[in-house]
């Protein structure tokens, strides 16, 4: 796993932080999520390749009547079933989903699961993606609750067959895609959008279930008042960080820089570029960081910036004029065509041809 991975996950891995991202991109800033409402959980979701239908059956039976059978009979099949699953994934068939972060956070008697996901580059295949962790959540869930209703004294043949009663209800689920890249997200934001429904009857099309994912582009991200924690310093750095001289001024005029946690700098550092001139000579009394101090090397990296770019310029303009001036001294020749000047100078034949006739 690259540095830049480990330190997402272990800058949201705080529980402030993490509820006031939740707070703050989905619910537009309004307080819902408390940092004790979140409760830790396994990252593992599940298993990519196993048949939702035949995981949730002890067994992978068939779900007729002969189901009802022994205690000692389903441990069999269970462990024919685990046999089955460890030679698939030993082949290749399976491949573990394990999403970068998970909570469980609760309001009042009742939960739901929140994911977040981080991304550095366009995933093409998102939605799917994010879909496959939601449901191995829902089959995890599902798996307990089969355990509880075969346990029950009093159960219909339907609910033993699915494992699951009439009155049982599973906990929703939702994933949070933090977008890092410096490109736009130019990717599929719902299952449809990657879906061949080219000559597909419009009946038929209406029917076809759709999935969405929530998208956060961090880099594009301008409301940052929403947040309450100093996950708004890092959201600002990132907008400004091909932006110097406006990072410089965020980073003098907001008092929240002069003390900041250092694991908080270190994803400014890493994420706006800007290392080789931001580091940290020494930290505070209280252990924190004074990024004020460093405000000199922003604008000094943005004046050297502006040099390279002035001289990448220039060196590009001065090959285009050498490309002219080779062009007309074959033209004041007249020993060549347009089409050979064309070959010989690098120049496409309709600039050759205007030249020809100014």
């Amino acid at each position: 796993m690259g540095r830049k991975d480990l330190q997402k996950k272990g800058y949201l891995y705080d529980p402030e932080r993490f509820a006031d991202l939740v707070n703050g991109v989905v619910c537009a800033g309004r307080q819902v999520l408390a940092a004790e409402d979140l409760t830790e959980l396994d990252s593992q979701a599940g298993q990519f390749g196993l048949a939702a239908y035949g995981e949730i059956r002890d067994g992978g039976t068939g779900g007729n009547e002969n189901d009802r059978d022994t205690g000692k009979e389903r441990g069999e099949d269970r462990g024919r079933e685990r046999n089955r699953n460890q030679s698939k994934k030993k082949s290749g068939k399976l491949k573990d989903l394990r999403r970068d972060l998970v909570r469980r956070a609760a309001f009042g008697v009742n939960f739901m699961v929140v994911g977040i996901e981080n991304q550095g580059e366009t995933d093409y295949l998102m939605p799917l993606r994010c879909m496959s962790y939601d449901t191995a959540e829902y089959e995890k869930q599902a798996a307990q609750i089969r355990r509880k209703v075969r346990k029950r004294k009093k159960v219909t043949n339907a609910e033993f067959l699915s494992g699951f009663a009439k009155d049982s209800r599973l906990h929703p689920c939702v994933t949070i895609v933090l977008y890092y890249g410096e490109d736009c997200w130019d990717g599929a934001t719902a299952l449809r959008e990657i879906m061949d429904l080219e000559g597909i009857p419009p009946e038929l099309r209406a029917e076809v279930n759709d999935y969405k994912i929530h998208l956060c582009e961090v880099r594009k991200f301008e409301n940052t008042e929403v947040f309450k924690t100093d996950v708004k310093q890092v959201f600002d750095c990132l907008r400004y960080a091909k932006e110097p001289e406006k990072l410089y001024q965020l980073v003098t005029s907001d008092p929240s820089y002069r003390a900041m946690e250092p694991d908080t700098y270190e994803m400014i550092v890493e994420y706006t570029g800007v290392g080789e001139l931001m580091k940290v000579q020494e930290y505070g009394k209280d252990g924190k960081v004074d990024m004020s101090t460093l405000a000199t090397g922003l604008i000094e990296m943005g004046r050297r910036q502006g040099i390279e770019s002035g001289i990448e310029q220039g060196i590009s303009q001065g090959i285009e004029q050498g490309y002219l001036d080779t062009a007309r001294r074959m033209l004041q020749a007249g020993k060549l065509s347009h089409e050979e000047i064309a070959l010989y100078s690098g120049l496409p034949i309709e600039e050759v041809r205007k030249l020809a006739m100014a």
